[in-house]
């Protein structure tokens, strides 16, 4: 079947394989995919850090996802040349107003947009950011799945 699929898409023209532009091929020029990957994943870094600060008994949980976030926003502001502030103010717009469990059911929520954007920059990317943005996305799927 997968030999067939491959002699299709050498006769029509058609690629194989498509998303995170793995082989090397140029990818449609458009705007930066990383830009707002970078604001989704210093806000994030923000929620979780005002989450942990609100709930001190969640912090264990969520601080470590603070850090992979913000370790997420210094290397996307890097590859994309943006400077990003060292530490992400706990302040964000997301910050916690309820239980720990509204506040976990809001961190998921913001996770799980966080996980498809990450996927959609991935798909959309040139090949040398989207190992990246792939480990983003698999990261941001293991957030959702700690806070389950």
């Amino acid at each position: 079947m997968l030999r067939a699929a491959g002699l299709a898409a050498l006769t029509t023209g058609t690629p194989l394989v498509t998303g995170c532009d793995l082989f090397g091929g140029s990818s449609p020029a458009g705007p930066d995919p990383l830009r707002p990957l970078l604001t989704e994943a210093v806000d994030l870094a923000g929620r979780y850090a005002a989450a942990a600060t609100a709930h001190p008994d969640l912090a264990a949980l969520l601080d470590p996802i603070a850090r992979a976030h913000r370790s997420h926003a210094a290397e996307l502001g890097r590859l994309a040349g943006v400077p990003v502030p060292s530490d992400v103010p706990g302040g964000s717009p997301g910050a916690p107003t309820g239980d720990s469990g509204a506040t976990l059911a809001a961190l998921r929520s913001a996770e799980q947009r966080g996980q498809d954007s990450a996927t959609r920059a991935c798909l959309a990317a040139p090949a040398e950011s989207a190992a990246l943005l792939g480990s983003i996305a698999a990261a941001r799927a293991t957030h959702l799945a700690a806070l389950a």
